[in-house]
């Protein structure tokens, strides 16, 4: 029953994470004219969609890798291996994102980084760097010793969570922004709630509900990897039978202890 409950989460996550991306491309294709790549703001409408892509869309989905019940049994570093690789690929399309708002600023001669939503934003990509960076030095190459990764896995975990959630702020606050300034002449401003502004706005709510299931599933203790303990100490006497005691340095299903 659990096991099915997750994966129903998982499923109504998926269609919220598609939703999210296909509100964001119908809202600029329909009502900001589609994309380019030439410098003019066609070219910055594509900085919502892959921020919305990859800072909250792909970088959940890498941060729920290790959520799902087949990472708790057997050798963890190919999941290791896919949880960088996709933080990797939202990095990419992040990066892709803040591109596009710079190159079409600088050719606009509009100065950078003057909005709370900016500054929002370049912090939001900047601890997604030093997480990424330190995930992949300490947690995924051979070198660090198991102290020091228990050591910094609460620190990791919590830096985790918290880029996720200046996501869902940075991303609140522009559309904010670019509703104000798209929306500013007398006949449609924002404050008249045109049909755009209701779009985006629901856009935005959908974007917030998603980060939060996301950020419940990622808390939720009965949602991970189990750890050793007198519960999985327990579970697994009940597996091996009476009179057997588990190796310390082994999980619930036997395997060899990783605590990352």
């Amino acid at each position: 029953m659990a096991v099915g409950w997750f994966y129903l989460s998982v499923l109504a996550l998926c269609s919220l994470g598609s939703m999210c991306i296909l509100s964001t491309i119908y809202w600029i294709w329909y009502w900001q004219g589609g994309f380019a790549w030439d410098g003019t703001v066609l070219m910055f409408n594509w900085h919502p969609v892959l921020m919305v892509t990859g800072m909250v869309v792909f970088y959940s989905a890498a941060s729920l890798v290790y959520r799902l019940p087949q990472s708790w049994v057997g050798p963890k570093l190919p999941w290791k291996f896919g949880h960088a690789a996709m933080h990797l690929l939202a990095f990419i399309l992040t990066v892709l994102g803040l591109h596009a708002v710079f190159d079409f600023h600088s050719h606009r001669k509009i100065p950078n980084l003057y909005s709370l939503h900016s500054w929002l934003g370049i912090t939001t990509v900047f601890l997604f760097a030093c997480q990424w960076f330190l995930g992949f030095a300490v947690f995924l190459l051979p070198w660090a010793s198991v102290q020091l990764r228990s050591l910094l896995k609460p620190i990791h975990v919590f830096f985790g969570a918290s880029v996720l959630s200046l996501a869902i702020a940075s991303v609140i606050s522009g559309i904010n922004e670019k509703l104000f300034s798209s929306l500013k002449n007398g006949t449609n401003s924002y404050s008249r709630l045109p049909s755009e502004a209701v779009f985006a706005n629901c856009s935005g709510m959908l974007v917030v509900v998603f980060g939060l299931l996301v950020l419940y599933i990622l808390l939720a203790s009965s949602w991970k990897r189990p750890e050793l303990g007198m519960q999985a100490e327990r579970q697994l006497l009940l597996q091996l039978g009476p009179g057997s005691r588990p190796s310390p340095m082994t999980d619930v299903v036997g395997q060899p202890y990783e605590p990352w």
